[in-house]
């Protein structure tokens, strides 16, 4: 598969940068983190640039190769889990992701911080294994131009 390695750096940089400030605020109490609304906003701006890193990729990827034409958001990652750079249960996660960030930016003012700081807690695994299956991909693939 084809691939512009500059493009895919570019992206990757984004996405690990906010990767990092999610960690440093998953690390923070729930109690201090839910009682300081920059830390919330902070926490929601850096899941929607991780999120919009992982699908500019993934848009990029499916471009190159011709690959089908995603529907929405959701579904690019669908395109590339039919290509087989992703595990179908996999798949299904970034799916759930892709909706999260649409959450995020569409109907921001219900989303439950509660809800926000347990999937900064437990769901950032899944920003880790989106970088696993992208690293595989890339390895396997030589740079194009």
């Amino acid at each position: 598969m084809k691939f512009d390695a500059l493009k895919a750096g570019k992206l990757l940089a984004a996405f690990k940068q906010a990767q990092k400030r999610l960690q440093d605020l998953a690390r923070l109490p729930k109690e201090e983190f839910l009682a300081d609304p920059d830390k919330i906003g902070s926490a929601k701006y850096h899941f929607i640039v991780a999120i919009e890193a992982a699908i500019d990729l993934s848009n990029h990827i499916i471009a190159r190769n011709n690959l089908r034409i995603p529907e929405d958001y959701a579904d690019t990652f669908r395109v590339l889990g039919e290509a087989g750079i992703f595990p179908s249960e996999f798949t299904a996660t970034l799916i759930k992701m892709a909706r999260f960030r649409n959450r995020l930016v569409h109907i921001y003012w219900d989303v439950d911080n509660d809800t926000l700081y347990n999937i900064l807690v437990n769901g950032l695994k899944d920003l880790d294994a989106y970088l696993k299956a992208m690293g595989k991909f890339f390895t396997g693939n030589k740079e194009e131009p």
